[in-house]
């Protein structure tokens, strides 16, 4: 501040009205003009020269009571004249003062605060001695006489009184009523004036710590505002100093009228000077923001637990979540109690009283164990050994979380805040908040209390937490009881175990996709055919969960009733996709539009493929619907991928499908997988086929090996974002020794021929017990063909695991079993055929069809 601002501010000390500034008239004992001061010539524009020996009713008039007031382009801004809405007349503005009408020179008028002082001796004109003045032109006679000045009138405008008299207050004010604590401090920095706000949090009148330093008053205490110094002490120096204002510094420390209790203050700092510009000290203004502090730290811990509880859907993760994101911010320990069937298989507990619900400890967090152990113990009454992940945990009667369950609401018992996990009418749970019952030791940035309780405050806040957590964990709840669901379902669809095939070595891995993702719709299956074929298909339904896991099911068991049929694989997939395919009011779900659109959602882009393989011929035959083409590695090592047409995926339509027949040489092996083992998101498809090329390139290594190296080298973490499945099979080739075959012309010979070559074949093989069974058999189908069908006829026996028997023409009508009439004359032979065998059926082939048959071995006799 400037000398000449300083010296301004001085003078507004003394008031508009302080005869030293002020407007002064000298009166007479008539209230003539004897005196007229430089400030009156500013005030009126009248000279001294112009104003002696005039009235003073020539220059100021009393406020009529009535009648127009002056015009408020006269008046100066904010002088609205008493009276301008009453009109309660002319009267004083404060103690002693009036109000009155003065006229300028240039002949405009404006309002003017005016006080009367009597001169020593003289009077006021009306007689008395001392008193207010009239008006100047009704003034009596008083001892003195005319010329003899009698008092002295001082005038200043309405506007700068107004303004001065508020100044004034707002110091009244400051000192009195300001919740802002006002400080001055010498250049010493000694207290040497404080506000009434400033007492009150001493705790003592000003006259005890006037003098003391403000390091003594605040001890300990320290800024926390990053930038500038730590003390009182260099804070204060450093604006004496510089004269640079220092504004909302946050100091932190205990007021002596609260001890054991920390506080937050915004603190301003600004160097003081007097009129000549001396520096005599520091002005501190500091207001306690305590309150404040807590309310952003409750705000922020809830932005904190929005974004770091419900990462994961996952119950356990969830609750270790809010341990950690709740200590040391608002508690010394939290543990988090969840119900055991929550956890486990992620259903609701039991309705009714929570009372006895089994609690398993999933969540725990501690900032200092010794202090929070002094409260209770950490695992209170729980069995079993310290290893287990999830201790069950028993509460004993009347404790805070027994109280807590029977209630179903929160429960606060000094130290200890427990608060129920709660979703609709459910408990699924509690949480367990704890302080240190000790005042020395401090749980979280702005403690409460030498105790540390919870305030009113605070117990919504946890309450709301709690409301928070607990929607997480039952969405994780939710997710975990699709996902069992779905997993058991998964499971029950796909093959536990796959029996032994003559035609080819087995070996599989099935990983389900991670948590996050959900269980998928992959799946495989290996489907025994006739003649000793055997079937391999691997299949993948788009998107995840519950719905999806029933999908594949329902292709997965379709696929295997087609496969039963006979058909070729390119039919086998046309009929699936008539089946996904199918018009919409015939689909699962018809009548309900949403699941009707899930059921398209999830069907519409199913892929599949289909091989069959033939043990006797070492022809394989395929077809896939938009799926990965299968690996063939041969003897040799070397891999490759057949150009097998795409075909589109199942439920499209439009497009046919078409097979592709290639010969393995024995010991050849094929692999069929789904996307979800080649692909990944550090790499594409290409880079996987590459990779599984080089894995399976081994042809010493044991198809369960293959099946290892394939899953951690391609899936090394165990989990993927979509399921993966791999089927293994190397092929393997019928001795020669167990394969029979004749053909026959179509003739009536034929029939007797046939049974005689079947005989002897069963002679060769031990089978003599089933010559009987097998004549009939051999007899019924040789004719039925020579009857019905084309020839030439092929007779086929097959000495597996069981005996096959296959009787091929080129017909294409196939038999049906019938029960006969008493008086039909045929009809019978077929019945009489399935009586004989475990199962017979057609294959139908490009040349015609096949009928066969099987029996079962004669059973082996030990001696």
């Amino acid at each position: 501040m400037s000398a000449t601002r300083a010296a301004d501010a001085a003078d507004d000390f003394r008031g508009p009205l302080d005869i030293a500034r002020a407007a002064t008239v000298v009166l007479d004992g008539r209230d003539t003009v004897v005196g007229w001061s430089p400030a009156a010539t500013e005030l009126l524009g009248f000279g001294a020269h112009e104003a002696v020996g005039r009235p003073l009713s020539a220059f100021l008039s009393p406020l009529p009571a009535e009648g127009p007031l002056p015009a408020a382009s006269d008046r100066p801004a904010g002088t609205e004249p008493p009276g301008a809405s009453g009109r309660p007349g002319p009267g004083p503005p404060s103690g002693g003062n009036e109000i009155r009408l003065a006229r300028h020179r240039d002949g405009h008028e404006l309002l003017v605060a005016t006080t009367v002082c009597p001169l020593a001796g003289g009077t006021d004109g009306t007689g008395r001695t001392g008193g207010n003045g009239g008006d100047g032109g009704h003034g009596g006679h008083g001892g003195h006489g005319a010329d003899s000045p009698g008092r002295v009138l001082v005038a200043a405008e309405l506007g700068a009184l107004r303004q001065w008299e508020s100044r004034l207050a707002l110091l009244q004010g400051l000192a009195t009523q300001s919740p802002v604590g006002l400080a001055i401090y010498d250049t010493d920095l000694r207290l040497t004036w404080s506000n009434t706000a400033y007492e009150r949090e001493i705790g003592k009148p000003l006259a005890e710590y006037r003098g003391m330093r403000a390091d003594e008053l605040y001890s300990g205490g320290t800024f926390v505002t990053p930038g500038y110094p730590k003390t009182l002490d260099a804070v204060m120096h450093h604006v004496i100093d510089t004269g640079e204002p220092i504004l909302d510094l946050h100091f932190q420390g205990i007021p002596p009228s609260d001890p054991g209790t920390e506080h937050l203050w915004s603190c301003s700092y600004y160097r003081l000077q007097d009129a000549n510009g001396h520096v005599f000290g520091v002005c501190e203004d500091a207001f306690d923001i305590s309150d404040r502090q807590r309310a952003q730290q409750r705000l922020a811990l809830l932005v904190e637990v929005g974004r770091r509880i419900g990462t994961v859907l996952d119950v356990v993760t969830t609750a270790e979540e809010i341990a950690e994101v709740t200590v040391p911010e608002f508690a010394a320990a939290v543990r988090v109690d969840i119900a055991r069937v929550t956890v486990m298989s992620g259903e609701l507990p039991a309705t009714g009283s929570s009372a006895a619900m089994d609690l398993l400890r999933v969540g725990e967090h501690s900032v200092d164990p010794a202090a929070a152990d002094a409260a209770e113990p950490l695992y209170p009454g729980a069995p079993g050994s310290p290893a287990d992940r999830y201790p069950p945990v028993t509460y004993p009667p009347g404790s805070p979380q027994d109280r807590s369950l029977a209630s179903g609401g929160l429960v606060l018992d000094d130290h200890v805040l427990v608060v129920p996990l709660r979703v609709g009418g459910s408990v699924l749970g509690l949480v367990t908040f704890v302080r240190s019952p000790r005042p020395e030791v401090s749980d979280r940035p702005l403690s409460r209390g030498p105790a540390n309780t919870f305030d009113n405050g605070e117990v919504a806040l946890a309450d709301e937490l709690a409301a928070r957590a607990a929607v997480c964990i039952d969405n994780a709840r939710r997710f975990t009881r699709e996902r069992s669901a779905s997993l058991a379902l998964q499971r029950q669809l796909l093959p536990h175990h796959v029996p032994p095939q003559s035609a080819v070595e087995i070996a599989y891995r099935y990983l389900p996709s991670d948590d996050v993702t959900g269980v998928g719709g992959d799946w495989f299956d290996v489907i025994p055919l006739s003649g000793t074929r055997v079937g391999l298909v691997v299949g993948d339904v788009v998107g995840h969960g519950l719905q999806a896991a029933a999908t594949m099911g329902r292709l997965r068991t379709s696929v295997r009733a087609f496969a039963q049929l006979d058909m070729a694989p390119d039919e086998l997939l046309t009929r699936l996709d008539d089946l996904v395919g199918q018009p919409l009011d015939e689909r699962p779900g018809a009548r309900d539009g949403a699941a009707s659109d899930a059921y398209d959602e999830l069907t519409t882009g199913a892929t599949c493929l289909y091989a069959v393989y033939d043990p006797v011929s070492r022809r394989c035959v395929m077809a896939r619907a938009g799926h990965l083409p299968p690996a063939v590695v041969h003897p040799d090592g070397r891999v490759t991928f057949p150009d097998l047409p795409a075909g589109p995926p199942l439920g499209l339509g439009g497009l046919p499908f078409e097979s592709m027949e290639i010969e393995l040489p024995v010991g050849s092996l094929l692999a069929l997988f789904t996307d979800g083992l080649v692909e990944a998101r550090d790499h594409d498809i290409d880079q996987g086929l590459d990779a599984l090329g080089r894995v399976l390139g081994d042809p010493a290594a044991s198809l369960e090996e293959l099946c290892d190296r394939a899953v951690s080298e391609l899936v090394p973490d165990a989990t993927t974002a979509d399921d993966t499945a791999l089927l293994l099979a190397r092929t393997r080739q019928l001795d020669e020794g167990q394969v029979a075959e004749w053909e026959l012309p179509a003739e009536a010979v034929a029939v007797g021929r046939a049974r005689e070559l079947a005989t002897r074949q069963l002679g060769v093989w031990g089978l003599d017990e089933l010559s009987f069974a097998t004549e009939l058999v051999v007899s019924e189908l040789v004719t039925n063909a020579v009857r019905y069908g084309g020839g030439p006829l092929r007779l086929r026996l097959i000495r597996d695991r069981t005996l096959l028997c296959e009787v091929a023409d080129t017909g294409h009508t196939s038999p049906h079993l019938r029960h006969s009439a008493e008086d039909d004359e045929g009809g019978r032979g077929l019945f009489i055929v399935a009586q004989l065998v475990q199962r017979w059926g057609t294959r139908y082939t490009p040349a015609g069809k096949t009928i066969w048959t099987e029996q079962a071995f004669p059973p082996v006799e030990f001696g």
